[in-house]
């Protein structure tokens, strides 16, 4: 039995399982793309069936399913298909680190229709505790989204409203400005002219209008053009 230091991944084929031992957070970081180095991640090269066990995967198997016996590429395609065990602490961040992302999506892209203003974080995250919502560590905030958003609307109405800005901004003024913009929504086109101006056309939540505007006045010093289209 794998100790607090070792955790698995473990990929079902056909009915067929096979499952790699690897070090926990090495291990995450590579299934999330920030790490490529697999001889950080493994504990060791064996391709078991049953690791509890100590029973290893047959060359045969090994050959229909992955197409080598090279237990490196085997390991290589089992993290990047197969589950991974999360330990509790592993867990925790992540759904933490997700509840911030949803959290932070539905302030920037639903108000409250009765005064057209966004939700504070902490009432949407009061509302999420009330109705009980279960966090998916490894899927994207903006697919959990709409489940979400209906759960939700049983304590807090929400209504998805929002403004499309077009800016333009002159030169010495126009990187910082791209940075704010970038932040603030979705950033549907950009120009940069040929004398170093800048200009965007921003969809945002209509409720972030005030904010934004005097983001982008300080930025600008009050020089950039600003309409709603």
């Amino acid at each position: 039995m794998p100790d607090s230091k070792i955790t698995v991944v473990r990929l079902t084929l056909e009915g067929n399982r096979f499952e790699i031992l690897v070090k926990p957070d090495p291990a995450l970081e590579f299934k999330l793309g920030k790490r490529t180095d697999l001889s950080s991640v493994l504990v060791s090269d064996e391709i078991y069936s049953d690791s509890n066990k100590g029973s290893r995967a047959g060359n045969e198997k090994l050959t229909k399913y992955f197409k080598t016996t090279d237990s490196i590429e085997i390991s290589r395609q089992i993290l990047l298909k197969g589950e991974l065990s999360l330990t509790t602490d592993q867990r925790r961040r992540m759904v933490e680190e997700k509840r911030k992302q949803i959290v932070q999506y539905i302030n920037k892209s639903f108000v409250d229709p009765r005064t057209h203003a966004p939700h504070p974080p902490t009432r949407i995250e009061s509302a999420m505790d009330e109705v009980r919502i279960t966090i998916d560590p490894f899927k994207r905030a903006e697919d959990q989204t709409k489940m979400i958003v209906e759960a939700i609307r049983k304590t807090i109405p929400l209504k998805s409203e929002t403004l499309v800005l077009s800016i333009t901004v002159p030169a010495q003024s126009a990187a910082h400005t791209f940075s704010v913009l970038k932040g603030a929504g979705n950033l549907k086109d950009q120009q940069w002219l040929s004398d170093g101006s800048l200009r965007a056309v921003l969809e945002i939540n209509a409720g972030l209008k005030g904010i934004l505007l005097e983001k982008i006045a300080y930025a600008t010093k009050g020089t950039a053009k600003i309409t709603e289209e």
